[in-house]
């Protein structure tokens, strides 16, 4: 198993422009009453980063490691559905929750179905059904349909990647814990805009869901630095 000592040696000058253009999101804060592209670009810009993370391994890494392009290509859906959220007031909301959708499959299919971990996936259900439950007085229309498949999806998403996370024996690595907190983080991110935009007006809630978010998707696209690793301790589990 690599030390997470190693591993910020040599990842972390590979994530500095997605730290600079994280600061500059937070520095330059345009206005969301104010949509236009220059804002959509500086909100996408650090994901876009992180394709570049992920491509600076080189082609023969994603080639031969189908989970990174699984992340690369979540990654991707993802911009886009910061994009369409960018113009979320002008109806294109739901644009953004199906691009998000598409990256929670990418996601959990990249994390894989071993180990199963059925407590982890009870616990997710159990959490993620009393999240619709207290959201479901606020739904109406087609939210009411459309919020209950997303929050299965990224609850299936959580649950792949924190089922991964065996810590009681040899198996354990780094990068199933990066996948594990990304996941959660995200999970937090989303059920923040949820609550913000369907229930009532939750404090910092900008600030709170972008540097979640931003955190998770750093975290997620780490854990594919060691996709071999992580796939031979599948095939031994």
């Amino acid at each position: 198993m690599v030390s997470p000592v190693t591993v910020v040696k040599s990842e972390g000058p590979k994530l500095v422009p997605f730290f600079k253009a994280t600061c500059v999101y937070f520095v330059l804060w345009l206005p969301t009453s104010s949509p236009s592209w220059f804002s959509a670009l500086i909100k996408c810009l650090p994901i876009f980063c992180l394709w570049v993370f992920l491509l600076a391994h080189g082609f023969s890494f994603l080639c031969a490691h189908s989970s990174a392009r699984k992340i690369l290509a979540g990654l991707i859906f993802s911009s886009l559905g910061d994009a369409f959220l960018i113009w979320q007031e002008q109806g294109y909301f739901v644009h953004g929750l199906l691009m998000f959708a598409i990256t929670h499959i990418l996601y959990s299919s990249a994390f894989g179905m071993k180990p199963i971990n059925v407590c982890a996936g009870l616990v997710i259900a159990a959490v993620s059904s009393l999240c619709y439950l207290l959201l479901y007085p606020y739904l109406s229309g087609p939210f009411t349909y459309l919020v209950a498949v997303y929050i299965a999806l990224i609850g299936f998403m959580g649950w792949r990647a924190i089922a991964g996370l065996q810590l009681a024996n040899d198996l354990w690595t780094w990068t199933k814990l990066s996948a594990c907190l990304g996941a959660v983080l995200f999970m937090v991110s989303d059920l923040t805009i949820a609550v913000n935009k369907f229930c009532f007006p939750v404090p910092h809630s900008r600030a709170i869901i972008m540097a979640t978010y931003y955190a998770a998707q750093m975290l997620i696209a780490l854990s594919a630095v060691e996709c071999q690793d992580v796939e031979v301790a599948r095939k031994r589990s």
